[in-house]
């Protein structure tokens, strides 16, 4: 029996129990070889595998948003209207074959969006080039799942299902938990918080199903027992992700204002033009961009966006100093900054000072 056999028989049998009580660890134990199988799917089968083509290009500008859908959603539509590039586009499924890649060039900064090829059901386990379709999308810092409004939220479960399959984690934070392990010492498991959805005996009898002996594990949180999984695989990706309803045009508008409110969506036409300027400042909310102006002494700020320096939400004058010059940092004295982020204009700040979208900065040197 291959591997893929064995997924499909543990789903199963998830699917036939119920949960209760009595079968909790019955459950906790299927879900652990469930996800130990998916860790050997994804790796490579061996020496004799042959070298294919990827997906992947090289990474430029200051973020990276990847496009995801089925086929004949509007991908090549809307990448050819949001950047300068075209996309072949046509009435036909599979009309992109490979990675297209585009400039989005908004509030002076150039965000790379990829055109990926559409995927199909089971594109987890290889099927259609799903793997290297969705092996690009681990390295992008944004997924813009597309969807059609005209099936409902039927697509959006089957990809969120596929994408979780390959270790992607959509709008979810990492779980607070410290795993380290030991060579010797036996499994010490501290928890700072009471734990109402996993038992210290499922996660030992987890941990056991691993082969982990010795290990020292801390948690921070009440997690599940999938949380508790993927903090012991280790190799799972947790990105934002923004799921645009295309072809709204052809819904009512009853159905327009149910998608539209909720969580992470964004309705949109690309065949009309209609809402694309909301989704460029969704994009741009989603990744955590701001903008940081310079000003030389006794000289204005230059507050065009093409002098600003793109930064990420949470960045601190160390960071900007190192954007600058990487010997910067050691040569600043202290910064003055203008804007939302001080509560006096100027402000003498450390390297330490966060700061806020277009504030301004003159950094003195020693």
């Amino acid at each position: 029996m291959g591997i893929a056999e064995k997924i499909g028989e543990i789903e199963r049998e998830i699917s036939r129990t119920q949960k209760n009580k009595a079968t909790e660890y019955h459950l906790g134990l299927l879900k652990a070889k469930l996800a130990k199988y998916r860790q050997q799917l994804l790796e490579p089968s061996g020496k004799g595998a042959v070298k294919g083509d990827g997906f992947d290009v090289m990474k430029s500008g200051d973020a990276r948003v990847a496009l995801i859908g089925f086929p004949s959603v509007g991908k090549s539509t809307i990448l050819s209207k949001l950047t300068k590039t075209h996309s072949e586009a046509a009435n036909y499924e599979f009309t992109t074959l490979t990675c297209i890649p585009g400039v989005i060039q908004h509030n002076g900064a150039n965000i790379q969006l990829l055109d990926l090829p559409g995927i199909i059901e089971g594109a987890a386990q290889g099927k259609g080039r799903g793997k290297q379709v969705i092996a690009v999308a681990r390295t992008s810092d944004l997924v813009m799942m597309m969807l059609d409004a005209l099936k409902g939220d039927i697509q959006k479960d089957l990809l969120t299902r596929e994408l979780e399959a390959m270790g992607i984690r959509l709008n979810t934070k990492k779980p607070d938990v410290y795993f380290r392990l030991k060579k010797t010492g036996g499994v010490k498991l501290t928890s700072m918080v009471p734990l109402t959805k996993v038992s210290e005996k499922l996660a030992q009898l987890i941990l056991h199903e691993y082969k982990i002996h010795n290990c020292e594990l801390v948690i921070r949180e009440d997690i599940t027992e999938d949380q508790l999984i993927d903090v012991i695989c280790g190799n799972r990706v947790y990105l934002p992700c923004i799921y645009v309803y295309n072809k709204v045009d052809q819904i009512t508008i009853e159905e327009v204002d149910r998608i539209a409110h909720m969580p992470h969506c964004v309705v949109t036409s690309c065949e009309m033009g209609l809402n694309l300027d909301y989704l460029l400042d969704v994009i741009w909310e989603y990744l955590g961009l701001i903008m940081i102006y310079t000003k030389k002494p006794g000289n204005k700020p230059d507050l065009d966006n093409e002098f600003g320096i793109i930064m990420r939400a949470g960045c601190k004058v160390q960071h900007v100093c190192h954007s600058v010059h990487r010997d910067l940092v050691d040569q600043c004295k202290y910064a003055l900054v203008w804007g939302t982020s001080v509560k006096f204009s100027p402000q003498r700040v450390g390297l330490q000072h966060v700061m806020h979208h277009e504030d301004v900065i003159q950094i003195v040197t020693k």
